[in-house]
């Protein structure tokens, strides 16, 4: 057997076996559990990089289907399509499946400084919403894509939970689970329409026999809904400061993660499952639900004294000029003429803008971890001077609040830049807008960096330990180096992706053959 052929299915099947054995031995050794996480994580990370190259390389969708005795075969009869799992990996798909495992892998080492008790049920909550994020974005099927909504849904919230001795924590699993469980209901009933109507299952399937009936129009506001929803895009937002403000340090970061795994399942449904069908209104929502989610995440990060519920505030900011730009490039899609050109590039810069959020918001809450962890307190107007004695945490934290504010040389620069740009095409209000949120947010970071790391000692604090500053350090010099070479992350990952997505009926051709 080559297991070349087979990686799709291993790059979820590793780390969910290693999720079954993580509690098991974690009875017999702490030491052996982190480095058998550690070992399968690494493995799983290297079998996507091979992925990757084989999708880039063949330019053309990867289908996997489970069972078969030839799992890249292609499916001739649309009666066959509901009764196989079929794996669809396309330059879109594993764009997002290489942020998901990268962020988390980068996550697992600055955990490992810091979960003392329960390591053994954390490991196995984190390496399951890996596997949850990861099927979300290689499957190409709709129920299949439901089943893993819910593995990433449960095994967060759990993890959002996990210091339950704070009150706050289970208030916010608790809030975070019941929209996820809206969501995940409206994905289901969507699922149920389209299997009634069509007998299908895969999305490239019901892509290709897609009537755009009334029955349609209502699966389209079902998963619009749920997805918009789970990505924490006012005004549905209303979870994202509770979930994010208060898990653990990593989990933060990797939750932004989950974010935009529902983000790629919101684009799916939008550029390939509807395609050309969708009704122009779609865009012009996005584009709504993107100002909002800025104006709200600035305005509501001025008020806030928590550190973490102030960044949480400022990611969901950040997701508005994702949506924002997604929403431009899906105008320029079901649009002719001039717009077009501007529409792929507002699109290059919201998918570019993706693995940035993950990256600076993501390094924002990894030092913000590290500073509640060693001062044991969360409140800005309790704690100064800290560059004192945290003289790495400060630099990476101005390093990660320049990015987010989209200063150059740094990433958030770079594809801020692109949908400036782009979106000043259609309204040249709504690059004003953008631009005045991007300066406003760096006033409340400067402030919070005055606060927090300036001034004379409040408070007595150490630097973090190495495992944590390793984690800091790796995503500062992915933010430095995405800010210095943004070309070549364009050209080899973000272009790819957005061709990928405009050109649904390769998506299509390769699992109906038609």
């Amino acid at each position: 057997m080559n297991l070349m052929e087979h990686l799709p299915a291993l790059i979820i099947a590793i780390p969910l076996f290693a999720a079954f054995l993580t509690p098991i031995i974690d009875r017999f050794s702490k030491k052996g559990r982190d480095a058998f996480v550690f070992i399968f994580m690494a493995l799983t990370l290297i079998l996507v990089v091979l992925l990757a190259k084989d999708v880039f390389d063949s330019k053309v969708p990867i289908t996997y289907v489970m069972g078969a005795s030839d799992p890249h075969q292609t499916i001739p009869t649309q009666s066959a399509v509901p009764i196989r799992i079929i794996l669809e990996i396309d330059a879109m798909s594993i764009f997002m499946v290489i942020i998901s495992i990268l962020i988390s892998f980068i996550g697992l080492i600055y955990s490992f400084s810091h979960i003392k008790e329960g390591g053994g049920k954390f490991y196995t909550l984190f390496l399951l919403m890996l596997v949850g994020m990861i099927g979300m974005e290689l499957t190409g099927d709709l129920f299949n894509l439901f089943v893993f909504l819910e593995i990433l849904s449960i095994s967060s919230a759990a993890l959002i939970a996990f210091e339950i001795k704070r009150e706050t924590s289970f208030e916010a699993a608790i809030k975070y689970i019941v929209i996820s469980s809206i969501a995940a209901l409206f994905v289901l009933f969507a699922v149920g329409l389209f299997y009634g109507e069509y007998n299908l299952l895969n999305i490239a399937a019901i892509a290709n026999a897609m009537k755009f009936t009334r029955i349609d129009k209502i699966a389209l506001i079902l998963l619009f809904s749920a997805f918009v929803m789970k990505a924490g895009t006012a005004p549905m937002h209303m979870w994202l400061p509770d979930a994010y403000g208060e898990a653990p340090g990593a989990v933060s970061m990797v939750l932004i993660a989950t974010t935009q795994a529902s983000l790629y399942a919101l684009l799916r449904v939008c550029f390939t499952l509807y395609n050309e069908s969708l009704p122009i209104i779609m865009p012009a929502t996005l584009i709504l639900l993107g100002l909002a989610s800025i104006f709200i995440g600035v305005t509501m990060a001025l008020v806030q004294n928590d550190i973490k519920r102030l960044i949480a505030y400022a990611a969901v900011a950040e997701v508005g000029y994702i949506v924002l730009a997604i929403g431009v490039g899906l105008y320029g899609f079901l649009k002719s003429g001039e717009i077009e050109g501007y529409g792929i590039k507002a699109l290059q810069g919201g998918i570019f803008h993706i693995f940035n959020d993950v990256l600076d918001v993501g390094l924002m809450f990894l030092v913000a971890g590290g500073v509640i962890y060693m001062t044991k307190e969360r409140n800005m107007n309790k704690l100064g001077g800290l560059a004192h004695s945290m003289k790495y945490s400060s630099i990476l934290f101005l390093i990660g609040l320049a990015a987010v504010a989209g200063l150059p040389p740094l990433n958030g620069f770079a594809s801020k830049l692109m949908i400036y740009e782009s979106i000043y095409k259609v309204s040249p209000i709504l690059s004003i807008v953008a631009i005045l949120a991007s300066i406003l947010m760096l006033s409340i970071f400067v402030k919070i960096f005055q606060s927090i790391f300036t001034g004379p000692k409040v408070i007595e604090a150490n630097e973090v330990p190495k495992c944590m500053l390793a984690g800091m350090i790796v995503i500062a010099g992915l933010i430095i180096f995405f800010g210095l070479f943004p070309e070549m992350i364009v050209k080899n990952l973000v272009e790819p992706a957005v061709n990928a997505l405009l050109n649904y009926g390769e998506y299509i051709s390769a699992v109906t053959g038609v």
